[in-house]
Formats: C-alpha cells, sequence, structure tokens
C-alpha cells in the first residue's frame, strides 16, 4: 500500500519541501519547492511570520508541481539547540522469549530513567547496545530467549521554545507536525552506507550558516555536536575583506574559492557604496580569507571529535557533506586536521523521481528525511510521538495496546513473577473461559456446535 508524505528541510538560508510517495521501501518523488530562509538564523527561528512565508512559498511550489495537497509533514530540526544525554533501562523477560513489546518496554525504562530537564523535550530515543542476561552488545534481541533485558540509549532533546516556535511557523505554513527529525540524523542517513554504519562512522554536514556533527557507531548515533558557522561566513569575511557587496562576495566564493592552489592574479570588484568604482584584489588574498575561515570551522569540529570519546570506533572514517564541500580542496584539508581519518565527500543516495538540482549535497537532509520515512531509521528508535519505530512491520501486534509514557515509572518485575499487566491478561482469560452468554452459543445447525463438542470444551475449561 503506498503513501504520500510530505518532508521539509527548514535550514537557515533555504527551505525545502519534497512530496514523495512511498511503497514498501520503494520511494518516488513527485514535486518539490525550495525557497529562500528568512527568519531563521542559526537554525533558529527569529521572526515566525517570515519564516512562515518560506515554508509556505516552498510547500506551494512542491504541491503544484506533484498536483497533491498534503496537510501534515515531517520536518526536521537543527541540532543549534538539540541536546544529548544516555541513560540505561533494566526489565525481566516473564514469558522468557522476547518480543516488540518487550524491546518497547525496556526503552521505555530507560526513557523514565533518564533526568530529562523541564525546558526540554524528546524527540528520539536511539538504542545502541542491548544487553540479553550476561551477554553484551546484542545486535537485534528480537525472538532471543532470556530472563533478563538492558539496553542503553542515546536521548536526544530540544528545547521546548525553539520546538514551539517551529510548530508555530509550521503551522502558520497550513500544514501540522507529524513527525520531528534532527537535522544532521537526516543527513547521516542520506549518506551512511551499510558498511560505515557497520565500522562507525562520523558525519559532517557544512552548511549554509551551521554545520553539524554525528557520530553512529554501533546500532544508532551516539554523538551529535552544533557549530554555528556555514559557507556564509566565508562570504561576509570576503565582502568585509575586499570591501565588496555580498552578493559579489559569493560569486568571487564559487568561482575563486580553492583550497589548495593560490595565484597572484588580480581581479576587479566593485566597492561597498560605489558599485562604479573598482578596486583591483589579488586572488592570493581571497584564498587565505577563505582558507582561515574553513581551517578554523573544521578545527573546532575536530575538537569536538576527540571530545566525544568515540573517535577511536569511527573505523569507518569521516563523511562531509552539504554545501560548503563544494569548495575545492576541502578533503585534502579536512584530512590534514583529523588526522589519520580517512575522508570522502557524499551526495544523498538516489532516490527515484529526484530532480538533478536536488542531487545535490546541499539537499542531504531533505533526502534524509524522505528515506526515514520509508523505514531507513535505527532499527528500533522512539519518536517524537512516543511512538515506537522498528523494522518488524509484520509483529506489530505485539505491541498490542501498549502505550508507555516517560512519566510513569517502569519497574523491573522479578523473573520468576509474571508482571501485572500479565496477570491481569490472564484472570481476564480465564474469567471470558468461565462465562458464558445466550448470545455466545452457535446455532444448532451447526455441526460445530455438537452436544459433545460443546461438553468436550466444557470439560477442557473445568480442568
Amino acid at each position: 500500500m503506498s503513501n504520500t508524505i510530505l518532508a521539509i528541510d527548514i535550514g537557515s538560508t533555504k527551505i525545502c519541501a519534497i512530496i514523495a510517495e512511498i511503497e514498501g521501501d520503494h520511494v518516488q518523488v513527485l514535486g518539490h519547492g525550495i525557497a529562500k530562509s528568512q527568519g531563521i538564523k542559526k537554525g533558529a527561528i527569529t521572526n515566525i511570520e517570515l519564516a512562515s512565508k518560506s515554508i509556505k512559498k516552498a510547500l506551494n511550489d512542491a504541491k503544484r508541481i506533484a498536483g497533491s495537497n498534503l496537510t501534515s509533514a515531517t520536518v526536521s530540526i537543527s541540532n543549534a539547540y538539540a541536546k544529548s544525554l544516555n541513560s540505561t533501562g533494566i526489565v525481566n523477560i516473564p514469558h522468557k522469549d522476547i518480543s516488540i513489546k518487550e524491546i518497547n518496554r525496556v526503552m521505555q525504562t530507560a526513557l523514565y530513567n533518564a533526568n530529562v530537564p523541564n525546558e526540554y523535550e524528546v524527540i528520539h530515543v536511539l538504542p545502541y547496545n542491548f544487553r540479553v542476561d550476561d551477554q553484551d552488545f546484542i545486535e537485534d534481541p528480537y525472538g532471543m530467549n532470556a530472563s533478563r533485558m538492558e539496553v542503553d540509549v542515546n536521548i536526544i532533546m530540544t528545547q521546548k521554545s525553539n520546538l514551539s516556535n517551529l510548530k508555530k511557523a509550521v503551522r502558520s505554513a497550513g500544514v501540522e507536525i507529524e513527525g520531528i527529525v534532527l537535522s544532521g540524523y537526516a543527513s547521516a542517513i542520506s549518506v551512511m552506507d551499510e558498511d560505515e554504519k557497520e565500522l562507525g562512522v562520523a558525519v559532517i554536514d557544512l552548511g549554509g550558516q551551521t554545520s553539524n556533527l554525528v557520530i553512529h557507531v554501533g546500532n544508532s548515533i551516539r554523538y551529535n555536536d552544533f557549530l554555528g558557522v556555514g559557507s556564509n561566513h566565508i562570504t561576509n569575511d570576503l565582502s568585509m575583506a575586499l570591501h565588496t557587496p555580498l552578493h559579489v562576495a559569493e560569486k568571487v566564493k564559487i568561482r575563486h574559492g580553492n583550497l589548495i592552489e593560490t595565484s597572484n592574479e588580480i581581479i576587479e570588484l566593485p566597492i561597498i557604496g560605489d558599485e562604479e568604482n573598482k578596486n583591483g584584489v589579488s586572488l592570493e588574498i581571497v584564498h587565505s580569507v577563505i582558507f582561515a575561515r574553513v581551517e578554523e570551522a573544521l578545527m573546532i569540529l575536530a575538537k569536538s571529535l576527540d571530545k566525544s570519546a568515540l573517535k577511536e570506533q569511527i573505523g569507518a572514517g569521516l563523511i562531509l557533506t552539504g554545501g560548503m564541500t563544494k569548495l575545492k580542496g576541502i578533503r585534502e584539508l579536512a584530512q590534514s586536521i583529523f588526522h589519520a581519518t580517512p575522508v570522502r565527500i557524499a551526495k544523498p543516495k538516489e532516490v527515484n523521481g529526484l530532480f538533478d538540482e536536488l542531487k545535490d549535497s546541499a539537499f542531504a537532509t531533505v533526502v534524509g528525511l524522505l528515506l526515514y520515512k520509508s523505514g531507513q531509521h535505527t532499527q528500533y528508535e522512539i519518536n517524537f510521538n512516543q511512538e515506537m519505530l522498528h523494522s518488524k512491520m509484520g509483529h506489530t501486534d505485539d505491541l498490542g495496546d501498549l502505550k508507555l509514557n516517560h512519566s510513569e515509572p517502569q519497574t523491573s518485575v522479578p523473573a520468576e513473577k509474571p508482571s501485572m499487566e500479565t496477570q491481569m491478561d490472564e484472570q481476564r482469560e480465564e474469567h471470558e473461559a468461565s462465562t458464558i452468554t445466550f448470545d455466545e452459543l452457535p446455532d444448532i445447525g451447526n455441526e460445530k456446535s455438537g452436544p459433545i463438542k460443546k461438553l468436550g470444551n466444557w470439560m477442557k475449561q473445568l480442568f
């Protein structure tokens, strides 16, 4: 069964909306819209009205191309105000077999045990290590036989005020939010392959006004960080250093941005406030300005990687994505800064119907949102709506009507005693088995309802 979805990447320099159809793990893009960001600075909304107008423009273009009108969307949220914390949950397994219900229960327990500040709201609960009895580093506990299960989770949360402003801006554009995904998480989904996930990898998304660092080790994201520096800062630096208008500085960056080679060539540039007269500027100055800003940003991100204490676990190295990766020589510079770490520049994965302009590293986040909705998220996850996401779609009945909230305490139950929920289920079944109403009696003409058959059923219920 196909499902039409809307994904909106709310960035600091651009808003991108994509409408796509998902059938299983197959994604088909139907339409897209791109608008320049307004009212958003360094990942945070600074003017709800202007931000809403930008979102609406991108949204209307996507709707017009796709020919469909969707009222709910999955949106990205900046790493700017996101925080992470680790937590652990432990539960006993009454029936010895681990089902989706048990996995959900242990993750909810870890969420309850976490000390989430009042001003923050949880957007992802990502398990990175399961322990079954005394066995550590279990890849997938589903279906295993055990009496006890533990989980270590990475909880990603964001400030409630920032989240509220985002909801208002999206709602003013005529759309309700049905899902929220951390932008760095979405970017990582769109560029990582299975081997890199297995070996451990760091993903850096170098955007227009911000840069995100995400580290994927084991089964999920273990660390995320944010830097309020992007390619727009290079443009600003060039504008000030060369005393030329911003739009001219942007063209200089795109045309002459090179981190390896330098030149003594002189170029003529207009002067701020007096564009009729021009100044001669050496490309050597252009090179030094760009190099200084990019080197500074990468060095800060390298320190963040060291701070994570996970550097030794990223066997697959570093992935660079985002608009700033178009600068020539950025890979070589990153390799010299991130010592002995392999570096590659990545574009988002191929998606059917993706327009050529979206096959660019600057659109990694919005493509990641589509892939997230198609099921390419972490194997098990509790999302923004407190729902359990998992890949065992054929076994959703294990969850039943289980809907736990992290505001309610979860306690570990001794293995030899069934849980309160199990006892209530058994009592309900015994009550139903011993109670017969006239409405439940089958028709006499039904061959299955003969007196001998009924007598046999009655004897089973008694003994």
